[in-house]
């Protein structure tokens, strides 16, 4: 493994994305997620993302200079126009601008549309909670999974994700894909070599595998089988056909370096707190958040990442050496 420091990791991103046909202000925030990302130890969504990132941005497939268009469609509704360009810098545009809008309305939806990747989605709740705000996430992908009972790709393995803030701690969040694993660390353990648990998904023949690149050929197996796939459905018409974005079955690749913008889409729904329980909301959360403590043996959703993220600003990240061999080069 290559050690780095998360200054270091930022500025190896910049450099890459600015020598990839990418803007410096679309670099910046780019190589900031995902380092973001790396720090709070979602690697699937950190540096491993950097090469395929590149060479999209290279080919044409994400515009690197694309610049986000916010449109507000109703006093409480948001659309932004991702205008084939990277989900980062759109997704941040619209969640600071309706922290502001929030103030009058209490509640908003926020549409993001021909996007591409977001990454680690609880980074963006988390912005939103940091703000004051209750956040949802919707995400849709390229297709990944098969309807319950298909056996041909449909779905997207569909993040998902939750922050509110808390009195006085670090928000809290839960982030999770539909799949029984993020897509993401499939592709880490291809680039390492290393093999993945069998019953995380099937090869292209519909047979469970170990071997990670066999499995990216294949499809994922969704989180609680037929009533988590049925859940996917539901992000699918969120993130997709709410937002006027294309479903997974129709998105190219986000590994690839080639082919058509994936274009699809990002549902958020952020509500001011105490608005909606009669400002009791931060002290009744903390009762919950107490009692699931009291219990030996748990931990709140958010709590590893927090730590991980310490951490890492202390004391850096390693990232596989294949990896940062081909960083190396790519940067000359």
């Amino acid at each position: 493994m290559a050690h780095l420091s998360l200054e270091e990791l930022h500025e190896i991103g910049v450099k890459i994305f600015s020598q990839s046909n990418t803007s410096p202000e679309v670099s910046e925030i780019v190589a900031g997620a995902l380092t973001a990302a790396q720090a709070d130890g979602q690697a699937g969504h950190g540096a491993s993302r950097i090469p395929s990132y590149a060479d999209q941005a290279k080919s044409g497939k994400v515009d690197g200079h694309a610049i986000p268009e916010l449109t507000q469609t109703a006093a409480a509704a948001v659309r932004i126009d991702a205008k084939s360009g990277f989900a980062y810098p759109a997704i941040t545009m619209g969640i600071d601008f309706v922290a502001d809008l929030v103030e009058d309305t209490g509640v908003v939806a926020l549409a993001v549309g021909h996007s591409h990747h977001s990454g680690a989605a609880g980074l963006h709740v988390e912005r939103a909670a940091r703000k004051g705000l209750i956040a949802l996430s919707f995400g849709n992908t390229p297709a990944a999974i098969a309807p319950w009972g298909g056996n041909k790709a449909l779905y997207g393995t569909n993040p998902i994700a939750f922050a509110c803030p808390r009195a006085g701690a670090d928000p809290l969040v839960v982030d999770l894909s539909m799949s029984k694993v993020a897509r993401g660390k499939i592709l880490v353990a291809s680039q390492s070599g290393d093999p993945i648990p069998d019953d995380w998904a099937v090869d292209a023949d519909g047979n469970p595998t170990t071997d990670a690149k066999e499995a990216l050929s294949g499809t994922m197996l969704p989180m609680g089988d037929a009533k988590g796939a049925a859940l996917i459905m539901v992000v699918e018409i969120l993130a997709a056909t709410l937002t006027g974005s294309q479903y997974g079955f129709e998105a190219s690749s986000f590994f690839e370096g080639e082919g058509p913008s994936p274009h699809v889409g990002q549902f958020f729904f952020l509500a001011k707190p105490g608005d909606l329980g009669g400002g009791a909301f931060a002290d009744r959360l903390e009762v919950l958040l107490s009692a699931v403590n009291d219990q030996p043996g748990t931990r709140l959703p958010g709590d590893r990442r927090y730590d991980l993220r310490r951490k890492a600003e202390a004391d850096g990240v390693d990232i596989p050496d294949k990896l940062h061999a081909d960083l190396m080069e790519r940067m000359g």
